[in-house]
């Protein structure tokens, strides 16, 4: 998982109102806000402008509600497909870790239903998604058979009309796999076109090409439960493919390990079971300080180390150090692997 969307959140210097609401009617969302409102004003400290900033957005509607509020200000809210464990914490980072397990890996892909005409193209990542048709010719699109003299040389312009159009679509793909940084690209349309598409991509698209068989222009059918498949496909290669690498690098495993070579720069991916509420030791300022010894970090210039959750101090340093996070129950402690 990408952590760019959380970075926001480390920006700002806390401590963090931390609130988890499941939403049903708007009344019981009403009743839900307060209780949980009243467990933050039993903690020490929370000012009244984060509560007001926090209750604007509380009552939205949505199956679950997760916020992150610091200093009057709502820095991050996100809504959620299941209603969460409610909670409300307020401490020294956001914790952040139930949200990220409940959203999951969110793969940007580009989805394509491509046909003699062009393609329909959306791009998921960087973002809202965005839809977009693409076609650079509408004539000749049909062969038919009048026959005569002037027969094979109709075909022969139809068939041109069809990767001229082929091609459009590639060069659109190319740049959003560039811009994006697109993990997948899961195509369905008309076989002749999709193997024109597929000859016409740069390396670097056709590389991330899936082809799926439901769906056109006219009619999508089945496409959209065959792409979530080809991304459940993709996540579950992805993550063996990550612990394989640690295991087989003898990558660092265990708090202590992981937070040293966070602190290096050195991770690719962290590794974690899930939810990490043991202790370690963290710096106001800098993602990657983080130890699970205080005197490790005032060793590296931390005049007053805080206590925090494991999990939502890899969190940030992840983020902060544009390392991946991956939920697995492969590894049996939090483990990492490298870069280098």
């Amino acid at each position: 998982m990408r952590l760019d969307f959380i970075r926001p959140l480390y920006e700002r210097r806390g401590p963090y109102a931390s609130v988890y609401l499941g939403a049903l009617t708007g009344a019981e969302r009403v009743t839900h806000w307060h209780s949980v409102r009243d467990q933050l004003h039993r903690l020490d400290h929370v000012d009244k402008a984060t509560l007001e900033a926090l209750e604007e957005e509380a009552t939205e509607a949505a199956a679950g509600r997760a916020l992150f509020a610091t200093h009057g200000d709502v820095v991050l809210a996100e809504s959620l497909e299941r209603p969460p464990y409610e909670q409300a914490t307020w401490s020294p980072l956001p914790h952040i870790t139930p949200m990220l397990m409940q959203r999951g890996e969110n793969v940007p892909h580009i989805r394509v239903i491509v046909d003699h005409a062009g393609a329909e193209v959306t791009v998921f990542g960087g973002g809202s998604p965005r839809k977009a048709t693409v076609e650079a010719e509408t004539w000749p699109l049909q062969k038919t058979a009048q026959g005569g003299w002037s027969q094979k040389r109709y075909e022969r312009a139809v068939d041109e009309t069809w990767e001229r159009n082929a091609v459009a679509v590639a060069h659109e793909i190319d740049e959003q796999v560039r811009r994006i940084g697109a993990e997948l690209v899961v195509v369905a349309g008309e076989p002749k076109s999709r193997s024109y598409l597929l000859h016409h991509l740069g390396t670097k698209s056709a590389d991330r090409v899936m082809m799926v068989e439901h769906g056109s222009r006219a009619d999508h059918g089945q496409f959209e439960e065959d792409v979530e498949r080809a991304l459940d496909d993709w996540l579950e290669r992805r993550r063996a493919e990550l612990v394989e690498r640690h295991a087989e690098s003898g990558g660092p495993t265990g708090m202590s390990r992981v937070a040293q070579a966070l602190r290096e720069g050195r991770v690719h991916a962290v590794l974690s079971p899930g939810e990490l509420a043991r202790r370690v030791w963290i710096g106001e300022n800098g993602g990657t300080q983080v130890a699970t010894d205080p005197a490790e970090l005032r060793r590296w210039g931390v005049a007053e180390p805080i206590a925090e959750r494991s999990d939502s101090a890899l969190a940030r340093a992840a983020a902060m150090t544009d390392a991946e996070l991956w939920f697995t129950d492969r590894v049996p402690d939090v483990a990492a692997v490298l870069r280098y």
